[in-house]
C-alpha cells in the first residue's frame, strides 16, 4: 500500500482491506456502494467481486471465508434493506467470533431526515451483535476508520465490525496518509492462572480436554495437539476444533462424550463458550477449567476452578511445560476409548441401512467412503445435519463448517462459496436439510455464474424434523411442520445451470455422489429420506 492514499473513498477502502489480507469482496449490487466496486475493479491487481442473490449470502460467504482462512472477511451491502437483509448473518459472525468487516451504504448526510431512498440509521440496529458499529463522517476519515475496523475485527476475541458510509461521503475524495501495516498483537496469559491449571491437572485422575473453534481461529491447533499427545489426555472436539485430532486418533473420544462428562473429575474447555452445547459449564461433579482467547471471553456464569484468557498457543505451551502425565490417565483413556468404539459399532445398522424410504444414516455411510482427507464438509440444517455431527469426523482441522451456536439456517450456500475459494482443489460437500434448502438455494445461480463446483446433498424428509418430533412429544400432535413431499430440489439446481438427480434407492447414493464429484459443476443429490428416522437427541438447546 502506498504511503499516501488518493482518489475516492471506495478505492481507499479497498486498498486498506487488501492490506489486511482481504482478497474477495462479497456483495449484492446497489448504487449506494458503487465506489467500492470501482475501487475493486481498478485496484492493481483487481480485487474479485463475488455478487450473490441475497445479502445474507454475501455476509455468510465473507464470514465463512474468514473462518476457513483465518483472515478477515469483507461484505459490502447497499443501504437500507441491503443491510437489514444481512443482520442474521452478522449475528452469526458475532456468535462464531468470526473476523468480519461489513461496509454498508447509507443515505446522504446532507439530506438526512428528508426521506432519501432507503434512509435508515443502521448502526443502532447492529450494535448489539458487533464489536463496533458506526458511520464514517467524512471522506478524510474513511481510510482510518476502515483500518480500525479491520484491526478490531481481528483482535481476540474476534468478531464483526460494521461501518456505513453516507452517499455523499463514499463518492467523495481525499488525500490521506496510509495506515500503518497491520500487526498481530498477542494477549499474554497470566502465569499464575496457568500455574493453577497445571496444579489441577496434576491432581486429576480422570481429566478431559475439549478443543473447539477458537483453538483453530487463534492458530493454536498444533500446540493443542502437542499438549494432548504429550500428556495422553482424552480429547473431545467440537465446531472448527474438529480435525485437530483426526478421526481414528487414539486420544479422540468424542463418541464417548456423555460418559466422559459424567465421570470426569476435571474438564478443560478450550476455545468455546460455556453455553447450552456444553451444559452451561456444568459437568457432573467435575471441576471445570475454561481457556479462552481473551480474558473477557472467560465464562462468568459457571463455577470455574480456574481459567486463562489470552493467546492460546501460549496457554497450551505453558500448561504442557508444567505437567507430566499420570499413570491413572491411561486406564481412564482406555475406558473412554472402549465406550467410543462401542458407540461407533452400534452405528453400523444406520450407516448400512437398506430400508426405503432411506434412513439418513445411510447417506453418511456412503459419504464417508467418498470423502478425501482434505474434503470440506458444511452443514446447514437441523435434524439431517445432526447426523453429520455424529458420523463425519474430519481428517484435518479447518475442514468443517456449521452455523455455530446461533443456529441460523441459510448459511450453506455462502459457506460453500467460501470453501471453494479457500480450497479450490478440494472436495466441497454441502449437507442441506430440505427446510434449510429453502433459505438459500437460489444462490446456486451464484455458484454457476462464478464457476464454483460444489456437491450438495439434501436429506429430503419433507418435514421440519427438528420441530415435528419435539412438538409431538409435548402436545401429541404437530402443526407448521410439514413440507411438500419429495420436492425436486435437484430440478431447481438444473434450472439454474447446475446438475443433479433424485435418489430413492439406498444403493444409488454412492454412485450419485461420485457423479456429483466428477461433474465439475454445482451438483445436487436429492435423497428422499424417512421422516420417522429422527436424530436421537437428549437436548433441544435450552
Amino acid at each position: 500500500m502506498a504511503d499516501t492514499l488518493t482518489g475516492h473513498v471506495g478505492a481507499q477502502a479497498v486498498a486498506v482491506a487488501r492490506a489486511h489480507g482481504v482478497d474477495t469482496m462479497f456483495t449484492l449490487s446497489g448504487a449506494h456502494v458503487f465506489p467500492l466496486y470501482d475501487g475493486a475493479v481498478k485496484a492493481d491487481p483487481p480485487m474479485p467481486l463475488l455478487d450473490v442473490r441475497h445479502e445474507q449470502t454475501a455476509v455468510f460467504a465473507a464470514e465463512g471465508l474468514a473462518r476457513l482462512t483465518r483472515r478477515p472477511g469483507l461484505a459490502v451491502l447497499t443501504a437500507g434493506p441491503g443491510v437489514t437483509n444481512g443482520v442474521s448473518a452478522i449475528t452469526t459472525a458475532h456468535f462464531n467470533g468470526s473476523p468480519l468487516v461489513v461496509i454498508g451504504g447509507r443515505a446522504p448526510a446532507e439530506k438526512w431526515g428528508q426521506g432519501s431512498l432507503q434512509e435508515l440509521d443502521h448502526p443502532p440496529l447492529v450494535a448489539p451483535v458487533t464489536k463496533h458499529a458506526a458511520t464514517v463522517p467524512a471522506a478524510a476519515d474513511a481510510a482510518g476508520d476502515v483500518d480500525a475496523a479491520f484491526r478490531l475485527a481481528t483482535t481476540p476475541h474476534r468478531g464483526p465490525v460494521f461501518l456505513d458510509i453516507p452517499f455523499d461521503v463514499i463518492y467523495g475524495s481525499a488525500d490521506v496518509a496510509a495506515p500503518a501495516a497491520p500487526q498481530r498483537s498477542l494477549i499474554a496469559p497470566d502465569g499464575d492462572d496457568l500455574g493453577r491449571i497445571a496444579d489441577l491437572l496434576r491432581a486429576a485422575r480422570q481429566p478431559v480436554l475439549v478443543l473447539s473453534s477458537d483453538v483453530w481461529q487463534d492458530g493454536a491447533e498444533l500446540p493443542a495437539r502437542e499438549l494432548a499427545e504429550e500428556l495422553g489426555l482424552p480429547v473431545i472436539t467440537t465446531g472448527l476444533g474438529r480435525g485437530i485430532l483426526p478421526g481414528g486418533h487414539p486420544l479422540l473420544v468424542t463418541r464417548a462424550r456423555s460418559m466422559a462428562f459424567k465421570q470426569a473429575d476435571l474438564v478443560v474447555v478450550a476455545g468455546a463458550p460455556l453455553d447450552f452445547r456444553l451444559g452451561y459449564g456444568t459437568f457432573g461433579t467435575a471441576k471445570v477449567v475454561h481457556l479462552a482467547d481473551s480474558p473477557a471471553q472467560v465464562g462468568r456464569h459457571a463455577d470455574l476452578a480456574a481459567s486463562a484468557g489470552g493467546d492460546l498457543t501460549s496457554v497450551f505451551n505453558g500448561i504442557r511445560s508444567a505437567v507430566r502425565p499420570r499413570t491413572e490417565w491411561a486406564a481412564w483413556l482406555a475406558t473412554l476409548r472402549e465406550t467410543a468404539r462401542s458407540a461407533e459399532a452400534a452405528d453400523a445398522a444406520m450407516l448400512e441401512a437398506t430400508t426405503t424410504p432411506i434412513h439418513p444414516g445411510r447417506i453418511y455411510g456412503e459419504l464417508r467412503r467418498a470423502l478425501d482427507d482434505d474434503a470440506i464438509v458444511i452443514g446447514d440444517g437441523g435434524d439431517f445435519v445432526s447426523f453429520a455431527g455424529r458420523f463425519v469426523e474430519p481428517a484435518q482441522p479447518g475442514r468443517w463448517l456449521d452455523p455455530g451456536p446461533y443456529g441460523c439456517l441459510g448459511t450453506g450456500l455462502g459457506y460453500a462459496m467460501a470453501a471453494r475459494l479457500a480450497h479450490p482443489s478440494s472436495q466441497v460437500v454441502l449437507l442441506l436439510g430440505d427446510g434449510a434448502a429453502g433459505f438459500s438455494l437460489m444462490d446456486v445461480d451464484t455458484l454457476v455464474r462464478h464457476r464454483l463446483p460444489v456437491v450438495m446433498v439434501v436429506g429430503n424428509n419433507s418435514v421440519w424434523g427438528l420441530e415435528k418430533g419435539p412438538m409431538q412429544m409435548l402436545y401429541g400432535y404437530d402443526v407448521a411442520a410439514e413440507l411438500a413431499p419429495q420436492t425436486r430440489y435437484d430440478e431447481v439446481v438444473c434450472a439454474l445451470g447446475g446438475a443433479g438427480e433424485l435418489v430413492t434407492n439406498p444403493d444409488e447414493i454412492g454412485p450419485a455422489l461420485k457423479r456429483g464429484f466428477d461433474s465439475g459443476v454445482p451438483y445436487l443429490v436429492n435423497v428422499i429420506t424417512d421422516p420417522d428416522a429422527m436424530y436421537p437427541r437428549s437436548t433441544f438447546g435450552v
